[in-house]
């Protein structure tokens, strides 16, 4: 979206150097957002009890993600984030080529300037309002129904996308796979949240959101290649495939809300 405007009165650098400047907000963050009480009372007791052993703590904490009661939820999670990654990445890297590409070497043929204008309309109106409505539909369904729910419509939706032709309908089954085929990165965080104590919850979060990139990583690489043997809109179909897998992976996590954190 940045660069369809700027590169109208900039070059590509300028668009490089907007890029950066969310990156500078993280410096504000870290150095005026307080640490929840909650974990500020945990790190207070954990360092009065444990100062002679931090190294030996850091360790052991972090191997207890891999133990009961956390091993089963640590990769549920991992899987979860995986599936949901493999298919965000595999399909939004791949829809703007789909997109321009003429529509004999199977694509839709909208070249630059229409596919640009389509991705500002699924950022604007698809991505943008399915991060923000996740929390709202989780407060009133429930964490893991609320995910089931985004990755399962998504996975519905994005057979019906690289089906249509018609500009107007891929414009509005476009922006509904990106409302909630983007919408539920937000549920990771909350349930990861929810279901690890303070003791190990960042840990566990990073580890099975940074997992599951690495291992999503692959993604382009292999929806490009059976795009290019079957064609795109076939691949799509592997990206639906793995939103559906990441709805079933969630029935395995527990319901978290109005749980008391630990």
């Amino acid at each position: 979206m940045v660069a369809g405007v700027v590169l109208h009165y900039a070059d590509w650098r300028m668009v490089f150097f907007i890029g950066i400047l969310p990156a500078l907000m993280t410096l504000w963050i870290r150095s005026s957002v307080p640490e929840s009480a909650m974990w500020q009372e945990h790190h207070r007791l954990s360092q009065t009890r444990l100062a002679q052993e931090s190294t030996r703590v850091v360790e052991a904490q972090f191997a207890r993600i891999f133990r009961p009661p956390y091993v089963k939820n640590t990769f549920a999670l991992l899987f979860l984030n995986f599936f949901g990654m493999f298919a965000w990445w595999g399909l939004f890297t791949w829809i703007p080529p789909y997109l321009s590409l003429p529509v004999e070497n199977g694509g839709r043929g909208f070249g630059v300037m229409g596919t640009t204008t389509l991705l500002v309309v699924l950022n604007l109106f698809g991505m943008l309002p399915g991060y923000a409505s996740f929390g709202w539909v989780a407060d009133h369904l429930g964490r893991r129904k609320s995910f089931i729910c985004y990755t399962l419509l998504a996975a519905l939706a994005v057979p019906l996308y690289a089906m249509v032709r018609q500009p107007a309908v891929l414009l509005v089954m476009g922006t509904v796979v990106a409302f909630f085929g983007t919408g539920f990165f937000s549920g990771s965080g909350i349930i990861g949240s929810e279901i690890f104590p303070t003791s190990v919850r960042a840990r566990a979060l990073g580890f099975t959101y940074n997992g599951a990139r690495t291992m999503s990583s692959v993604a382009p690489y292999i929806i490009g290649r059976v795009g290019q043997v079957k064609g795109l809109s076939w691949a799509f179909y592997l990206c639906a495939g793995s939103f559906l897998l990441a709805s079933l992976v969630a029935t395995q996590l527990p319901e978290t809300r109005g749980k008391q954190l630990q």
